[in-house]
Protein backbone atom coordinates (compact mmCIF):
# COMPACT_ATOMS: atom_id res chain seq x y z
CA UNK A 1 0.00 0.00 0.00
CA UNK A 2 1.29 3.30 -1.40
CA UNK A 3 1.66 6.47 1.05
CA UNK A 4 -1.38 8.21 -0.64
CA UNK A 5 -3.63 5.30 0.22
CA UNK A 6 -2.27 4.80 3.40
CA UNK A 7 -3.58 8.89 4.04
CA UNK A 8 -6.82 8.63 2.22
CA UNK A 9 -7.54 5.48 5.04
CA UNK A 10 -6.62 7.86 7.90
CA UNK A 11 -8.44 10.49 6.37
CA UNK A 12 -11.60 8.53 6.53
CA UNK A 13 -10.99 6.88 9.92
CA UNK A 14 -10.60 10.72 11.39
CA UNK A 15 -14.41 11.43 9.98
CA UNK A 16 -15.75 8.59 10.47
CA UNK A 17 -14.68 8.94 14.11
CA UNK A 18 -15.62 12.52 14.37
CA UNK A 19 -19.19 11.85 13.11
CA UNK A 20 -20.10 8.96 14.44
CA UNK A 21 -18.33 9.17 18.43
CA UNK A 22 -15.64 11.62 20.56
CA UNK A 23 -12.80 10.86 18.45
CA UNK A 24 -9.78 8.47 19.90
CA UNK A 25 -7.34 10.86 20.67
CA UNK A 26 -10.05 13.31 22.45
CA UNK A 27 -11.08 10.23 24.49
CA UNK A 28 -7.57 9.45 25.71
CA UNK A 29 -6.79 12.42 27.21
CA UNK A 30 -10.34 12.46 28.36
CA UNK A 31 -9.52 8.75 29.77
CA UNK A 32 -6.02 9.86 31.54
CA UNK A 33 -7.68 12.73 33.28
CA UNK A 34 -10.13 10.67 35.03
CA UNK A 35 -7.00 8.27 35.91
CA UNK A 36 -5.17 11.30 37.62
CA UNK A 37 -8.37 12.28 39.02
CA UNK A 38 -9.39 9.01 40.83
CA UNK A 39 -5.69 8.41 41.40
CA UNK A 40 -5.33 12.36 43.35
CA UNK A 41 -8.29 10.92 45.68
CA UNK A 42 -6.79 7.70 46.41
CA UNK A 43 -3.74 9.00 47.30
CA UNK A 44 -4.82 12.02 49.77
CA UNK A 45 -6.75 9.29 51.57
CA UNK A 46 -3.77 7.53 51.95
CA UNK A 47 -1.87 10.39 52.99
CA UNK A 48 -4.73 11.49 55.27
CA UNK A 49 -4.38 7.29 57.01
CA UNK A 50 -0.61 7.95 57.56
CA UNK A 51 -0.72 11.18 58.99
CA UNK A 52 -3.15 10.33 61.57
CA UNK A 53 -1.76 6.67 62.19
CA UNK A 54 1.92 7.71 62.37
CA UNK A 55 2.49 11.10 61.39
CA UNK A 56 0.89 13.14 64.88
CA UNK A 57 2.12 9.91 67.24
CA UNK A 58 5.92 11.12 65.36
CA UNK A 59 5.07 14.97 65.69
CA UNK A 60 3.89 14.45 69.57
CA UNK A 61 7.22 13.04 70.30
CA UNK A 62 6.17 9.96 71.13
CA UNK A 63 6.23 7.51 67.87
CA UNK A 64 5.81 4.69 70.23
CA UNK A 65 1.97 5.30 70.79
CA UNK A 66 1.15 4.74 66.91
CA UNK A 67 -0.97 1.55 66.42
CA UNK A 68 1.61 -0.86 64.64
CA UNK A 69 -0.27 -3.59 65.75
CA UNK A 70 -1.95 -4.17 61.99
CA UNK A 71 1.55 -4.22 60.53
CA UNK A 72 3.49 -7.24 59.75
CA UNK A 73 6.54 -6.17 62.56
CA UNK A 74 5.92 -2.26 63.75
CA UNK A 75 7.18 -0.80 66.27
CA UNK A 76 9.77 -3.09 68.35
CA UNK A 77 10.96 -2.12 72.06
CA UNK A 78 14.53 -1.68 72.04
CA UNK A 79 14.98 -1.94 68.46
CA UNK A 80 15.96 1.70 67.88
CA UNK A 81 17.58 1.12 64.51
CA UNK A 82 14.84 -1.14 63.34
CA UNK A 83 12.03 1.76 64.79
CA UNK A 84 13.79 4.62 63.36
CA UNK A 85 14.24 2.87 59.64
CA UNK A 86 10.51 1.87 60.15
CA UNK A 87 9.33 6.01 60.29
CA UNK A 88 11.66 6.67 57.65
CA UNK A 89 9.52 4.27 55.42
CA UNK A 90 6.31 5.43 56.70
CA UNK A 91 6.41 8.83 57.08
CA UNK A 92 7.94 10.09 53.72
CA UNK A 93 4.72 8.13 52.30
CA UNK A 94 2.66 11.64 53.54
CA UNK A 95 4.73 13.82 51.07
CA UNK A 96 5.08 11.12 48.34
CA UNK A 97 1.06 10.86 48.38
CA UNK A 98 0.51 14.65 48.72
CA UNK A 99 3.11 15.78 46.35
CA UNK A 100 3.87 13.30 43.29
CA UNK A 101 0.55 13.36 41.69
CA UNK A 102 1.07 16.88 40.94
CA UNK A 103 4.42 15.83 38.55
CA UNK A 104 1.81 14.17 36.54
CA UNK A 105 -0.25 17.70 36.07
CA UNK A 106 1.14 19.09 32.55
CA UNK A 107 -0.67 22.61 34.02
CA UNK A 108 2.11 22.81 36.61
CA UNK A 109 4.88 21.73 34.50
CA UNK A 110 4.10 24.38 31.76
CA UNK A 111 3.49 27.40 33.82
CA UNK A 112 5.21 26.37 37.47
CA UNK A 113 8.59 24.89 36.22
CA UNK A 114 10.32 25.30 39.39
CA UNK A 115 7.95 23.61 41.30
CA UNK A 116 7.75 20.68 39.28
CA UNK A 117 11.83 20.70 39.45
CA UNK A 118 11.80 20.52 42.86
CA UNK A 119 8.83 18.61 43.52
CA UNK A 120 10.11 15.89 41.37
CA UNK A 121 13.42 15.72 43.48
CA UNK A 122 11.90 15.33 46.33
CA UNK A 123 9.48 13.03 45.14
CA UNK A 124 12.88 10.57 43.60
CA UNK A 125 14.51 11.45 46.50
CA UNK A 126 12.39 9.75 49.06
CA UNK A 127 10.85 6.85 46.48
CA UNK A 128 14.45 5.94 46.08
CA UNK A 129 14.60 6.47 50.41
CA UNK A 130 11.74 4.50 50.44
CA UNK A 131 12.91 1.52 48.28
CA UNK A 132 16.16 1.07 50.60
CA UNK A 133 14.29 1.31 53.82
CA UNK A 134 11.75 -1.26 52.72
CA UNK A 135 13.81 -3.22 51.55
CA UNK A 136 15.55 -3.25 55.08
CA UNK A 137 12.95 -3.79 56.71
CA UNK A 138 11.43 -6.88 54.12
CA UNK A 139 14.77 -9.06 54.52
CA UNK A 140 17.02 -7.62 57.04
CA UNK A 141 14.42 -7.05 59.72
CA UNK A 142 12.39 -9.62 58.62
CA UNK A 143 8.87 -7.90 58.12
CA UNK A 144 7.52 -10.52 55.75
CA UNK A 145 4.98 -13.26 55.92
CA UNK A 146 6.57 -15.58 53.25
CA UNK A 147 9.80 -15.53 51.05
CA UNK A 148 7.79 -16.06 48.08
CA UNK A 149 4.88 -13.67 48.70
CA UNK A 150 7.87 -10.82 49.48
CA UNK A 151 9.54 -11.32 45.97
CA UNK A 152 6.97 -9.58 43.43
CA UNK A 153 7.09 -6.30 46.07
CA UNK A 154 11.11 -6.85 46.15
CA UNK A 155 11.85 -6.57 42.43
CA UNK A 156 9.38 -3.94 42.37
CA UNK A 157 11.88 -1.96 45.34
CA UNK A 158 14.51 -2.65 42.77
CA UNK A 159 12.95 -1.25 40.12
CA UNK A 160 12.41 1.80 42.27
CA UNK A 161 16.46 2.29 42.05
CA UNK A 162 16.33 1.73 37.87
CA UNK A 163 13.81 4.31 37.26
CA UNK A 164 14.42 6.91 39.64
CA UNK A 165 18.10 6.59 38.37
CA UNK A 166 16.95 7.11 34.34
CA UNK A 167 14.61 9.59 35.41
CA UNK A 168 17.21 11.62 36.47
CA UNK A 169 19.82 10.89 34.53
CA UNK A 170 17.51 12.04 31.59
CA UNK A 171 16.45 15.38 33.28
CA UNK A 172 20.16 16.55 33.62
CA UNK A 173 20.76 15.62 30.04
CA UNK A 174 17.30 17.68 29.21
CA UNK A 175 16.21 14.49 27.16
CA UNK A 176 12.72 15.23 28.39
CA UNK A 177 10.85 13.23 26.41
CA UNK A 178 13.07 9.76 27.50
CA UNK A 179 12.60 11.70 31.11
CA UNK A 180 9.07 11.76 31.06
CA UNK A 181 8.87 8.30 30.43
CA UNK A 182 11.06 7.21 33.07
CA UNK A 183 9.17 9.70 35.92
CA UNK A 184 6.37 8.16 35.05
CA UNK A 185 7.29 4.46 35.71
CA UNK A 186 9.19 5.75 38.52
CA UNK A 187 5.80 6.90 40.04
CA UNK A 188 4.02 3.84 39.35
CA UNK A 189 6.82 1.87 40.94
CA UNK A 190 7.04 4.28 44.23
CA UNK A 191 3.27 3.63 44.46
CA UNK A 192 3.65 -0.06 44.00
CA UNK A 193 2.66 -0.86 47.47
CA UNK A 194 -0.06 1.24 47.34
CA UNK A 195 -1.66 0.28 44.35
CA UNK A 196 -0.99 -3.45 45.62
CA UNK A 197 -3.49 -2.33 48.42
CA UNK A 198 -6.17 -1.43 45.58
CA UNK A 199 -5.84 -4.45 43.58
CA UNK A 200 -5.77 -6.81 46.95
CA UNK A 201 -9.18 -5.23 48.12
CA UNK A 202 -10.64 -4.63 44.86
CA UNK A 203 -10.20 -8.42 44.02
CA UNK A 204 -12.05 -9.39 47.72
CA UNK A 205 -14.48 -7.09 46.54
CA UNK A 206 -15.67 -8.20 43.46
CA UNK A 207 -14.85 -12.44 45.46
CA UNK A 208 -16.66 -11.28 48.10
CA UNK A 209 -13.94 -12.37 50.37
CA UNK A 210 -10.49 -14.28 50.02
CA UNK A 211 -10.00 -16.42 46.66
CA UNK A 212 -6.57 -18.01 45.81
CA UNK A 213 -5.27 -15.79 49.13
CA UNK A 214 -4.00 -16.82 51.77
CA UNK A 215 -2.89 -15.02 55.37
CA UNK A 216 0.89 -15.42 54.35
CA UNK A 217 0.28 -13.38 50.93
CA UNK A 218 1.40 -16.49 49.02
CA UNK A 219 -1.40 -17.22 47.54
CA UNK A 220 -1.53 -17.77 43.19
CA UNK A 221 -3.73 -14.68 43.27
CA UNK A 222 -1.78 -13.25 46.32
CA UNK A 223 1.43 -13.15 44.16
CA UNK A 224 -0.09 -12.47 41.04
CA UNK A 225 -1.73 -9.02 42.40
CA UNK A 226 2.28 -8.03 43.68
CA UNK A 227 3.12 -8.81 40.26
CA UNK A 228 0.30 -6.77 38.19
CA UNK A 229 0.47 -4.10 40.65
CA UNK A 230 3.46 -2.29 38.99
CA UNK A 231 3.49 -4.28 35.69
CA UNK A 232 -0.01 -3.90 34.66
CA UNK A 233 0.32 0.09 35.13
CA UNK A 234 3.30 0.25 33.67
CA UNK A 235 2.32 -1.83 30.25
CA UNK A 236 -0.69 1.00 30.23
CA UNK A 237 1.83 3.55 30.29
CA UNK A 238 3.91 2.67 27.41
CA UNK A 239 0.14 1.94 25.43
CA UNK A 240 -0.35 5.50 26.22
CA UNK A 241 2.99 6.74 24.74
CA UNK A 242 2.45 4.62 21.79
CA UNK A 243 -0.81 5.91 21.21
CA UNK A 244 0.78 9.32 21.11
CA UNK A 245 2.33 8.63 18.31
CA UNK A 246 -0.28 7.30 16.19
CA UNK A 247 -2.13 8.84 13.64
CA UNK A 248 -4.95 5.77 13.15
CA UNK A 249 -7.73 6.32 15.05
CA UNK A 250 -8.38 2.91 15.53
CA UNK A 251 -5.07 1.90 16.54
CA UNK A 252 -5.61 4.72 19.26
CA UNK A 253 -9.27 3.30 20.16
CA UNK A 254 -7.57 0.16 21.26
CA UNK A 255 -5.13 1.86 23.52
CA UNK A 256 -8.24 3.71 25.22
CA UNK A 257 -9.48 0.08 26.03
CA UNK A 258 -6.35 -0.34 28.17
CA UNK A 259 -6.59 2.87 29.83
CA UNK A 260 -10.18 2.62 30.47
CA UNK A 261 -9.10 -1.01 31.87
CA UNK A 262 -6.68 0.88 34.37
CA UNK A 263 -9.14 3.79 35.30
CA UNK A 264 -11.69 0.99 36.44
CA UNK A 265 -9.51 -1.45 38.28
CA UNK A 266 -8.11 1.92 40.01
CA UNK A 267 -11.41 3.01 40.85
CA UNK A 268 -12.62 -0.06 42.29
CA UNK A 269 -9.45 -0.33 44.33
CA UNK A 270 -9.76 3.29 45.68
CA UNK A 271 -13.12 2.31 46.74
CA UNK A 272 -12.43 -1.02 48.18
CA UNK A 273 -9.01 0.20 49.89
CA UNK A 274 -11.12 3.34 51.78
CA UNK A 275 -14.03 1.64 52.51
CA UNK A 276 -11.99 -1.65 53.78
CA UNK A 277 -8.57 -0.27 55.00
CA UNK A 278 -8.28 3.49 55.44
CA UNK A 279 -11.57 5.38 56.39
CA UNK A 280 -12.43 2.84 59.32
CA UNK A 281 -9.22 3.93 60.98
CA UNK A 282 -9.41 7.18 60.05
CA UNK A 283 -12.69 7.92 61.82
CA UNK A 284 -12.09 5.55 64.60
Amino acid sequence: MDHTSEHVITATEKSYFRRNIIHPHLMLNYLTKSWVFVALLGQWIFALYIFISFGIPALSGSPSSADTSRMIQGYVNGDELGNGILMMHLLPAILLSLGGIFQLLPYLRKHYPAFHRWNGRMFLTLGLLGALTGLYLTWVRGSRLSDIGSIGLTINGLLIMVAVTLAWKFAIKKQYQQHMRWAIHAFILINGVWTFRLYLMAWFMLNQGANGNTATIDGPADITLSFASYLLPMLIAEVYFWAKRQKSVYRVAIANLFMLLGLLITTLGVVAATLFMWWPRIIA
